[in-house]
């Protein structure tokens, strides 16, 4: 039997009955979620404020942020919402919002990273030529072009898919999955979505950026092994925050991409949520922690930022109580 999009309903299968433990799971993803918004826009106006870092790597690093932002935003409302509910349905018009979200998340993601690849690639190989090549201009350029790029592609992506009709309604998944959802359809025009997916979702999202990103990091290794010790401890200080994300975002993607099309019922119930949620969770923790710990000039800038609002909360205080007495 088909269902029309407007009346149709998806049931996320992966919640199933937690019992009591709701409340832990709940109480958890809350914490995620706060600990998200606070740390990436506390670097989001830590570079804002400081004007040592109006660079174009700390641009990269603003656009990043605010995707992790958004990309955590697109599943843990939902997911939380979920947690407490008896009942795991969803309507066919929010997963397709929430397909929407996830998906220019993690190709916002992948853009973001490959960029920044290349700002590494021309400041450890191009240095007398960086200034020139990489500007502010330039960087604004081509965060917009990300960004705008990403929210197309996925809508030309969507604008196929919603208008499928489904003979199914259960996805095994804690959020709605593109593939997942396709795989629902009996519309004979289904060829069309899963071409789109796999040629913007594997090749022009994933293996274009990781093949460049692989053939700068190629570069930047080769001059770091012939330059002097002052030229490998800059790269290592910029580059390792950035390979360690990569990597990290390269493994969430993987196991999606398995989970999604092999059984991983062995897989136990937490650790399969965990690493299904891994993307859009701890990826968007991860990334403020290892930059904010790992570059030295944000490291400063932070503390001066805390320096500067405890030393305003000291005047403060101190000429209340003036006023006071």
């Amino acid at each position: 039997m088909e269902n029309s999009t407007e009346s149709l309903s998806f049931v996320l299968a992966m919640y199933g009955d937690t019992g009591q433990l709701k409340y832990l799971y709940f109480t958890l993803a809350l914490i995620f979620y706060i600990s998200v918004i606070v740390a990436n826009s506390l670097l989001i106006i830590v570079i804002y404020t400081d004007k040592n870092l109006h660079e174009p790597m700390y641009l990269f690093l603003c656009s990043l942020f605010a995707n992790e932002i958004y990309g955590c935003t697109s599943l843990l409302p939902c997911f939380m919402v979920h947690m407490l509910s008896d009942t795991h349905d969803i309507s066919a018009s929010f997963c397709f919002i929430q397909i929407f979200n996830i998906h220019t998340y993690g190709t916002i993601e992948f853009g973001t990273l490959t960029i920044m690849a290349h700002d590494r690639y021309v400041c450890i190989c191009k240095p007398l030529h960086y200034n020139s090549i990489i500007t502010k201009r330039k960087v604004q350029i081509v965060i917009f072009f990300i960004w705008i790029f990403c929210f197309l592609e996925i809508g030309v992506l969507m604008s196929f898919t919603i208008r499928l009709n489904f003979c199914g309604t259960v996805i095994n998944k804690v959020f709605c999955v593109h593939h997942l959802v396709v795989d629902l359809s009996c519309s004979s025009d289904r060829t069309v979505s899963l071409v789109h997916d796999v040629f913007f979702g594997l090749i022009v999202t994933v293996a274009g950026p990781v093949s460049y990103i692989s053939y700068s990091y190629v570069n930047i290794f080769s001059v770091c092994l012939k330059g002097s010790k002052e030229t490998r401890m800059k790269a290592l200080e910029t580059c390792t925050p950035h390979l360690v994300s990569l990597i990290s975002f390269v493994f969430a993607c993987f196991y999606s991409l398995i989970s999604q099309r092999f059984d991983v019922s062995t897989v136990p119930y937490p650790l399969c949520v965990f690493l299904s949620t891994y993307a859009m969770v701890i990826q968007p923790l991860l990334n403020p922690l290892i930059y904010g710990l790992k570059l030295s000039k944000i490291k400063h800038a932070c503390k001066n930022l805390l320096t500067l609002k405890t030393s305003q909360i000291y005047i403060f205080e101190a000429y209340s109580n003036s006023t006071v007495y």
